[in-house]
């Protein structure tokens, strides 16, 4: 029988307005010995820290075996400013002067591996950047791990950090870029019975993929995603949430769907904050769809718990 998992607990750490700076202080999250690490990495471990620090769930954390706990984590421009600044010392002959704590942020992986560093999650460690897709696609790869016995405790989150003014492909229409980072505590249900705590709810996830040439046509869009609201018992009652970018494909899928796109800023951000949304504003399931331009298209069914 399949073990039943639930989201017990979840946190984030977001910019209070549009157009502020140094409104993240790491020092007062995290801490010394943060400094050189990305903002993308400062964010989501803040995140992290505020999620572990919630009544019972730091507790439950520490009775799992460390070869039992794992994280996934999905992001898009984490690590767009070190890519820029690694680029920018190389060319002018300055490369000696890149901080040797900082550099190996060039990979975007190296977030997950930290958190799973700091918290001995040694079940496994994911990392996922398909464009706005990711954070959706991380959960729904941690869920399809735990499920298969890979671990018992799930770390799923998204970051992401304002890309430099020198990457376009950061840019969309809006003009606008995410910032900030959510960290989601997934664990058995049983557990979190067993510990007299109550769950937030459950999420289910499924991609689908739309040939962006194909886009125009209704008949295909609508058959990929019947076969993925399908999976995820779709029915004429949840309320579908949508976010996407201006391409053909988000188009294609917000007619299909007869639901408005609701606006984003680019990154994965945006879709995985609505199933936190969801798991404690609404009443009844909603479905949170994202689609991009490349063509992928994943889709969340979260189900909150009712009040005991």
């Amino acid at each position: 029988m399949t073990q039943d998992f639930v989201i017990s607990a979840f946190d984030t750490v977001a910019p209070p307005g549009p157009g502020l700076t140094g409104w993240f202080d790491q020092r007062a999250e995290l801490g010394r010995g943060y400094r050189r690490l990305p903002p993308s990495a400062q964010y989501l471990l803040a995140a992290v820290k505020r999620a572990l620090a919630q009544e019972g769930i730091g507790e439950a954390l520490l009775a799992v075996p460390e070869e039992r706990r794992a994280v996934a984590v999905g992001t898009n421009h984490a690590v767009a400013g070190m890519h820029a600044e690694i680029d920018q010392a190389t060319v002018a002959g300055e490369a000696r002067l890149l901080s040797p704590t900082a550099v190996p942020y060039f990979s975007p992986n190296l977030i997950a591996s930290r958190i799973a560093m700091e918290h001995a999650l040694k079940g496994f460690s994911l990392a996922v950047h398909t464009p706005r897709t990711a954070g959706l696609e991380a959960l729904q790869a941690g869920l399809r791990a735990l499920r298969s016995g890979r671990a018992d405790w799930l770390l799923a989150g998204a970051t992401e950090a304002v890309p430099p003014e020198s990457d376009k492909a950061a840019v969309t229409v809006r003009g606008a870029a995410e910032e900030g980072a959510l960290a989601l505590v997934v664990e058995p249900a049983q557990a979190v019975r067993a510990g007299g705590r109550r769950a937030l709810g459950r999420v289910e996830v499924r991609s689908v993929f739309v040939p962006p040439g194909q886009a125009d046509v209704p008949q295909d869009v609508r058959a990929a995603l019947g076969v993925l609201l399908e999976g995820l018992s779709y029915g004429a009652g949840p309320q579908v949430r949508l976010t996407g970018d201006c391409s053909p494909v988000a188009r294609a899928v917000e007619a299909a769907l007869d639901a408005p796109t609701e606006p984003a800023g680019a990154g994965s951000l945006r879709p995985f904050q609505a199933i936190a949304e969801a798991l404690v504003q609404a009443t009844a399931p909603q479905i949170v769809v994202t689609a991009t331009a490349a063509g992928n298209v994943s889709a969340a069914l979260v189900t909150p718990s009712t009040p005991q």
